[in-house]
């Protein structure tokens, strides 16, 4: 497999504005007028946030995901897709590869809305 090449390195602080925080998955809906997205309703510990995400045809079983905690750019202007609006946005790895991403997850449960970094 070959592997994208590293991008150029930027100031700490460029990588410091990134808010990344746990967020575990509470629902997990598909978006009406859309084949790709997939609404998912998470919780930030103090508040709730709606992202969407062009994951239907990734996994076999979506519903698998509620339960989940994983990691999410939380402070990302709101971005408008089909219709709705997306609060947030995973943080997953491998789609830039073309492989099929895997969602970052903490190695043991820790509190909605801790921060990462």
């Amino acid at each position: 497999m070959d592997l994208a090449p590293i991008k150029p390195v930027i100031p700490f602080e460029q990588f410091a504005a990134l808010d990344v925080r746990v967020g575990t998955i509470e629902r997990v809906e598909d978006v009406p007028d859309s084949r790709k997205l997939v609404r998912f309703v998470v919780d930030f510990g103090d508040h709730k946030r709606t992202v969407l995400a062009g994951m239907r045809q990734e996994r076999d079983d979506l519903q698998a995901l509620v339960g989940v905690q994983t990691l999410f750019v939380v402070n990302l202007e709101p971005r408008p897709m089909a219709g709705e609006v997306s609060e947030a946005m995973f943080f997953d790895l491998g789609y830039a590869d073309g492989i099929r991403p895997a969602l970052a997850i903490p190695e043991r449960p820790v509190p909605n809305g801790v921060r990462a970094g």
